[in-house]
């Protein structure tokens, strides 16, 4: 079994990390004219607290963060998270008893708003695509009534500007996450054979990735079938695997709360012709890709230099909608790598290319590789696949 193991980088962030993220967050803020930034989802607490917990799969508690226009975050949560909050840079910690459905702390995040931003201020607060409000409908109904609904505002381009540009932390998290999984898929040859099950391959792949140093692997997709697949997203089957059959295994492993998102194409027996073409057709398209992904380009630009290479070969469309992603803290982030999406790749922007095809009948294949935007160009952070795809037995 191969085995490349490199030392991990060191686990969190400095304070001086943090201080930067919320400085640049009320210079956005002042910008807008904004008093205070509410947040409430998992990733953006973390952003800005350090705040890091299994604990968010419970979906009975909400909570809160609130930058206001100078200062630190002041952190509005249930009493459960008290210890481990105070562990952050933070050190004004507002809590409350809960789950306390009758006011489950609405009021005291009421309060502590008008404290930061004034009886009149306005406040800002993640609207958009790709974002969500992490309370129940109702208690944010009455937010509103307490503060006034005018007051809040639309503040998705703050978190979507910076969360978008990694720091070089950030990025050395995700290039080890994603050296991980390039072991563990280089290495998945080893691990299965004919006659075994999909949920074997499923089970093994999860085992090896946590091994070699992932956290945890909560996305872990794909598909077998013979010459190829229709699905891509669904969980492993109990199908033994068979000669002239394609398997496809997506991964969104993570260390330390940052994912790798790439996936990679196996045969066993052989590689059928129809799929071979294919695969060649996908990985050219990732190429042109990789050679369009510089800084000034735009996420529109790679969907058409990835999807002219496949529609000059003769590729059937795909309806997958995109093709690539922005990656981070979540599996998948801004940009989407579409016709319509004219976001500007900057340098530190760590995005997926992920170029997918119909082929045959009704058969996909599907490429993903994970680069980071350098001054001079895109950096692999997955190694990347094979030119042709790997057989096994």
């Amino acid at each position: 079994m191969k085995n490349r193991k490199s030392e991990a980088p060191e686990r969190g962030f400095r304070q001086s990390e943090f201080e930067a993220r919320t400085a640049k967050a009320q210079t956005l803020m002042g910008e807008q004219g904004l008093k205070a930034l509410l947040v409430c989802t998992e990733p953006e607490v973390r952003y800005y607290s350090g705040f890091h917990t299994p604990f968010w799969q419970s979906p009975t508690r909400p909570w809160f963060l609130v930058v206001p226009a100078q200062g630190k975050p002041v952190a509005v949560i249930p009493g459960i998270g008290a210890s481990s909050m105070a562990a952050t840079w933070l050190d004004d910690i507002r809590t409350w008893p809960a789950p306390r459905p009758e006011d489950d702390g609405i009021t005291l995040l009421a309060d502590v708003l008008n404290e930061v931003a004034g009886m009149d201020g306005r406040i800002g607060l993640p609207m958009g695509h790709e974002t969500h409000i992490r309370m129940p409908a109702h208690d944010f109904d009455r937010l509103r009534k307490l503060l006034g609904a005018d007051r809040f505002k639309d503040a998705t381009n703050i978190v979507r500007q910076q969360r978008m540009v990694k720091s070089e932390a950030e990025i050395e998290k995700i290039a080890h996450i994603c050296a991980i999984a390039s072991d563990a898929f280089e290495s998945f040859p080893d691990l299965v054979t004919l006659g075994d099950t999909e949920r074997d391959a499923f089970i093994r792949m999860r085992i090896d990735l946590l091994q070699r140093g992932a956290d945890e692997v909560p996305y872990l997709v794909g598909a077998s079938g013979p010459g190829g697949f229709d699905d891509i997203i669904r969980p492993a089957t109990d199908r033994r695997f068979a000669d002239g059959d394609l398997m496809l295994l997506d991964t969104g492993a993570v260390f330390d709360g940052y994912h790798c998102d790439f996936d990679r194409n196996f045969a066993f027996g052989y590689v059928p012709d129809e799929a071979k073409r294919a695969y060649d057709v996908v990985y050219a398209a990732t190429e042109a890709g990789l050679t369009a992904a510089r800084p000034g380009a735009t996420s529109a630009d790679l969907f058409r230099a990835m999807a002219s290479v496949m529609s000059a070969s003769g590729a059937q469309d795909s309806d997958v909608g995109r093709l690539g992603h922005g990656l981070g803290m979540q599996l998948t982030e801004w940009p989407s790598h579409t016709a319509q999406d004219h976001t500007v790749l900057e340098v530190g922007m760590v995005i997926t290319l992920e170029p997918g095809m119909s082929f045959g009948d009704g058969k996909v294949m599907v490429h993903e590789e994970d680069i980071v935007i350098r001054e001079e160009g895109p950096q692999l952070l997955s190694r990347r696949a094979p030119a042709e795809m790997p057989v096994i037995g």
